[in-house]
């Protein structure tokens, strides 16, 4: 009976090659889109979960809510070095604790500089939390040594080639630390599923390393670093997660402070975070790696199933219109004692022999295509079968179920077909009731899937695009960025330095700055107007009078900061000294605002900023606010993605301690003038390596994750339009086939080609043209939402849902149109002979 079944299954798709091409065609595309999506979307779920111990390793992370005076949220995977001493005081669920910093940290071999991606800087062993596998060398007690480092293995592999690194001696140099380190291990790589991104780990003592700053080991608002913290058991994160707020409160002391404006513990607020969570947590601020967003993750996975249903929709409709066509077979089979049971297991068999048959091609498709989408978002999507996360099992249960889906109600449609109906009217066919209305319904769902995803990729390519080129306020172009100058080294020398790279020809301008494109620093304080108490959070960064030229910014009202002006220079010595801070507080300074700042500091315009006094932090508490006057105001720019908030800013001059170097030139390539400036580098610090950037190129990478994402969704929609047609085409023929007669008599009643043509066009048009009402809403309640997570973004205007519906409706006529045409032109002879 089952060999039975398997041949006339086998023989009614041969004898319908192109119903059969189609199906198996649009259910492979579907089905290998959904593998391949759900494969990444897995991925972006697995990161971290490869580490030992994972459900037992949190990161600490710090929470700024929005404040009244202006303050800014955010949502930081760092926090501040005081926090996670108390916290390994307080909780006894504490196992083990690791702080991370990741200092600028340059490598001297050999009396070669070099530096190594995520080089970090630990106070503790970080292994024996974060228990990263080891090649060499005893992870437990690999940095026990104050002066021991442990290296990944491509960092081993570029210092020492094929030599065994363990035991080898590196300098070491960031900021005023420089000191020989013995190498005592070697970790394995850290693959790309990892919030992990570190080459090398040296150990360091943080009170000799801030000596200069010590305020940096007490402040609760000074964030550079990162706690890693390992828990004795699973599940106390929940016990430490719920005491915090208390815990908080008994060891964040009351500050009056303008920096705060009182108590510190009002608008901070701390969390632990599972590792395996931090890839797709709401925090993403300080990331050692880029994240991503749980709701896109989960969206991907949506769509691909989506995508599947469509493919089984396409599967259902050619189904039930085939069905229509094997009346005859159905009342014979039924004539010689067939049972309804065994009609329903017959062709729900050959349902799931085609789903097979598309499964195999679907797999064929993902492996061809997994090593592009690798490559496409930098990621290591595997595809194992026979592991025990393989995906055998799903598979065979994805087939079962896609052929059940598809097969079901045309099996159920075919098996109650009445024998005496057909073989008394010999009819081949016979109408399924209701079949129509159902196969319209499905095609309504298809198209509003396809034109939804069409709408999304158009949004998010706008956006990005526009993100791309807004205006930040300064002059992208000719513009280069570089970094790595806040070293003793570079600082004794900046001044000559500088005025070497003025003398580069094409070089119109240089300034210093703490405060630069994407560099990922971020400070504020709060400040007030003399005589006031209301207090007003600002960014607060120094900039050298070279910046505002170089940054290409415009001056709105005062002037620019000078050399030749004393109040200008609000440096302090390094370590800062009590008396000099005092100073400071007693002569005042001079400060530049950003027009935002102005407006939010109540100055109507610009130039009424200009000569008033504003009481800032800008030296310890104990001090002191200094009375800084306003000589200029510029113009606001966007240092960071449109998704942040536009810091509004103060500026101060200071003399030294700058982290970057901006280069303005004209005239020159962009690559020539890095060289002559990397020349100009090498002859002043050469034990320092030369880093630097277009800022062009910055931009545009800071919204590579929305392009990818853009490019994604195009690809889907294209993939959805490219199977709501294979079905589309398939029901016209279907369709055409069944109307033979009746077009043959309307063209014999006088109907030309054109007037058949738009018979048949319009009736799948119109599902088209419903499944508009449908997708644009929904389509436009999910882009405004991810809208609103852009600071600045385009107008959600009518034109790309017209333009996607308009799409649609061109590809879906343009499917159907040519055949539509050719059955308009058969000679109605032969229509009038049909059955």
């Amino acid at each position: 009976m089952w060999r039975n079944y398997l041949t006339v299954g086998i023989r009614a798709l041969a004898k319908n090659r192109a119903y059969a091409a189609i199906n198996i065609a649009g259910l492979a595309l579907g089905i290998a889109a959904c593998l391949l999506i759900l494969g990444f979307v897995r991925y972006e779920f697995s990161y971290d979960a490869w580490l030992p111990n994972a459900d037992r390793a949190f990161q600490l992370q710090a929470f700024y809510k929005a404040t009244a005076d202006g303050g800014e949220e955010m949502k930081l995977q760092q926090t501040s070095y005081i926090s996670g001493q108390a916290l390994k005081k307080d909780f006894p669920q504490v196992e083990q604790a690791a702080y991370v910093s990741n200092q600028p940290i340059v490598i001297i071999k050999d009396g070669q500089p070099a530096t190594i991606p995520g080089a970090l800087l630990t106070d503790s062993n970080l292994f024996n939390v974060l228990e990263v596998p080891f090649i060499k060398g005893d992870p437990k007690h690999a940095l026990d040594d104050p002066h021991s480092l442990v290296l990944g293995q491509r960092a081993a592999t570029k210092l020492f080639g094929s030599a065994d690194p363990m035991g080898q001696t590196l300098t070491l140099s960031s900021g005023d630390l420089k000191a020989d380190y013995r190498v005592t291990g070697v970790h394995q790589d850290l693959p790309k599923n990892s919030s992990l991104n570190f080459g090398m780990v040296a150990r360091f003592d943080p009170v000799t390393f801030r000596a200069k700053a010590p305020e940096a080991l007490t402040s609760w608002n000074w964030q550079e670093g990162t706690y890693w913290v390992k828990l004795k058991s699973v599940g106390d994160d929940k016990l430490v997660n719920s005491q915090i707020s208390a815990w908080k409160k008994r060891n964040m002391p009351p500050e009056a402070s303008v920096v705060q404006g009182g108590d510190p513990g009002e608008f901070q607020d701390f969390k632990l975070t599972n590792i395996r969570d931090v890839h797709l947590g709401e925090a993403q601020n300080g990331a050692q790696r880029p994240g991503n967003d749980r709701g896109t993750i989960v969206t991907f996975a949506i769509i691909a199933l989506l995508i599947l249903g469509m493919a089984c929709v396409n599967f259902t409709n050619l189904a039930t219109a085939r069905a229509t066509q094997r009346a005859r077979e159905v009342a014979l089979r039924k004539v010689l004692g067939a049972t309804r049971g065994q009609l329903i297991t017959q062709f729900i068999g050959e349902s799931i022999l085609l789903a097979s048959v598309a499964m195999v091609v679907a797999l064929a498709i993902v492996e061809l295509m997994l090593p592009a989408l690798n490559g496409f978002l930098d990621a290591q999507i595997t595809i194992r079968y026979f592991a025990l996360d393989g995906l055998i099992a799903p598979v065979i249960l994805l087939t079962l179920l896609v052929g059940l889906a598809g097969g079901l109600y045309p099996a159920l449609v075919l098996s109650r077909f009445e024998p005496a109906r057909v073989l008394k009217a010999n009819k081949s066919a016979a109408d399924a009731e209701g079949s129509g209305r159902l196969r319209s319904v499905l095609v309504v769902g298809q198209f509003a899937v396809s034109i939804g995803l069409i709408i999304c990729t158009l949004i998010v390519y706008t956006q990005t695009v526009y993100a791309r080129s807004a205006d930040g306020g300064f002059r992208r172009e000719s513009l280069l960025q570089i970094t790595n100058i806040d070293r003793p080294q570079v600082d004794q020398i900046a001044t000559s330095l500088v005025d070497e790279i003025k003398r580069i020809p094409g070089v119109t301008s240089v300034g210093r700055t703490s405060i630069a494109v994407d560099n990922g620093r971020h400070s504020a304080t709060g400040v007030k107007l003399a005589g006031s108490a209301d207090v007003v959070q600002l960014g607060v960064y120094p900039i050298d009078p070279g910046f505002v030229p170089a940054m290409g910014m415009k001056l709105l009202a005062g002037r620019n900061f000078s050399l030749s002006q004393p109040m200008d220079d609000a440096s302090l010595p390094s370590p800062r000294t009590p008396e000099s801070q005092r100073a400071l507080v007693q002569r005042g300074a001079n400060i530049m605002l950003s027009e935002e700042a102005a407006r939010r500091l109540g100055f109507k315009t610009p130039a009424a900023a200009i000569g008033k006094q504003i009481m800032v932090s800008m030296v310890s508490d104990e001090y002191g606010l200094v009375p800084a006057t306003v000589i200029g105001v510029v113009n606001d720019v966007r240092f960071r993605s449109t998704r942040e908030p536009l810091q509004p800013n103060f500026y101060f001059f200071k003399s030294n301690g700058y982290p970057e170097l901006m280069v303005r030139f004209q005239g020159v390539e962009p690559k020539a003038m890095s060289e002559r400036v990397e020349a100009s580098w090498k002859r002043f610090v050469p034990e320092i390596p030369y880093r630097a950037r277009l800022v062009d190129d910055i931009v545009n990478e800071m919204y590579n994750q929305d392009a990818a994402r853009a490019a994604l969704f195009g690809a889907f929609a294209i993939l959805a339009v490219v199977i709501g047609c294979l079905g589309l085409f398939g029901l016209a023929a279907f369709t055409a086939e069944r109307r033979t007669k009746e077009i043959g008599i309307r063209k014999v009643l006088g109907a030309r080609n054109r007037d058949i043509v738009q018979l048949l066009v319009w009736q799948f048009s119109r599902p088209v043209l419903i499944a508009n009402i449908i997708a644009w809403p929904l389509a436009w309640w999910v882009m405004r939402g991810w809208l609103n997570g852009f600071d600045t973004r385009i107008t959600l205007t009518p034109v790309p849902f017209l333009e996607a519906g308009l799409l649609a409706l061109i590809i879906a006529v343009g499917t159907i149109s040519a055949h539509a045409y050719r059955v308009a032109r058969t000679n109605p002879i032969k229509a009038l002979r049909y059955e």
